[in-house]
């Protein structure tokens, strides 16, 4: 494959102006680092995880990772990789926050090492068998230990969901873009309940995460001839992705040819730096180490 010099990468992209997240990933070396693990090193996940912003971010990177990239990564990195997945796992065992994203991934990652395991020799993995049977211990233990955890009632004399007007409850489940998230919600109480089951909530929420022909080739419909927009968001996304929301995310300079967290900024030296950053998810990060 030729490889093009940062200069030259700059050179055409402002000839041909913004590129694709896939034209990106044509130029090797565009972002400063070689591969997929030399990047997470240095791009200190480790902290991004204490920033309610990028947790679910970093989540979702380590669950695209656990699912193909896992024999990818160096011994440095997936030691790296394993230390950041116990840190979260310990975060949420200590504040609650978000234990469904967490199990999530640690279903996805134990298939990987029960796959792994049992093909050894047919796939080269990096250390001793043992060392992979061990991880696959420690991710079991961590799974059970979520699956122990009792979410403990904060008492609270001040002012509680309970006590807000239903216009509010209603704006509040509004703004939630994941269905499971909305589900939770409506058990807190009776009312959220109600609330939670309303079919223009789950309408607007089909609506906002596919397209009209996706969900009228699984149409549902209730006896009384309804469509049925709750049954309709789970089933839809069986078999489509969903629209990833996050806080902050990475994003690529095209004209320094660097990642970088898109709160924290970079000292972009382009005369319009705007015009030369890019969004980057969790998916394309992958992407951009796939020569």
């Amino acid at each position: 494959m030729k490889k093009y010099s940062i200069m030259k990468s700059v050179n055409m992209h402002q000839k041909k102006g913004k590129r694709t997240i896939s034209e990106m990933t044509q130029m090797p070396k565009r972002h400063g680092y070689c591969t997929l693990g030399e990047a997470f090193n240095r791009l200190d996940f480790s902290s991004a995880i204490q920033d309610i912003r990028r947790f679910t971010y970093v989540v979702k990177l380590l669950q695209l990772i656990a699912r193909s990239q896992l024999t990818s990564l160096s011994g440095v990195a997936q030691k790296n990789y394993f230390n950041i997945l116990d840190k979260i796992v310990q975060k949420v065992l200590d504040d609650h926050q978000n234990p469904r994203l967490i199990k999530d991934l640690l279903q996805d990652l134990s298939s990987t090492l029960c796959i792994l395991i049992r093909g050894v020799g047919k796939s080269v993995l990096v250390g001793n068998i043992n060392i992979w049977i061990c991880r696959l211990e420690t991710v079991l233990g961590w799974q059970q230990q979520l699956q122990n955890l009792q979410m403990t009632k904060h008492v609270n004399s001040g002012l509680t969901l309970s006590d807000l007007p239903l216009h509010m409850l209603n704006n509040i489940l509004h703004r939630f873009s994941d269905g499971w998230d909305i589900v939770t919600l409506g058990q807190v109480t009776p009312t959220l309940y109600v609330l939670s089951e309303d079919r223009q909530l789950w309408k607007k929420l089909c609506q906002y995460h596919f397209a009209e022909q996706q969900f009228c080739r699984h149409l549902i419909l209730s006896e009384k001839g309804h469509i049925e927009w709750k049954l309709m968001y789970f089933t839809l996304q069986k078999y489509y992705p969903t629209k990833e929301q996050y806080g902050d995310t990475l994003h690529f300079c095209r004209h320094c040819s660097i990642l970088f967290w898109k709160d924290s900024g970079h000292p972009c030296t382009a005369a319009d730096p705007d015009s030369c950053f890019t969004p980057v998810s969790p998916q394309h990060f992958i992407d951009l180490f796939k020569f």
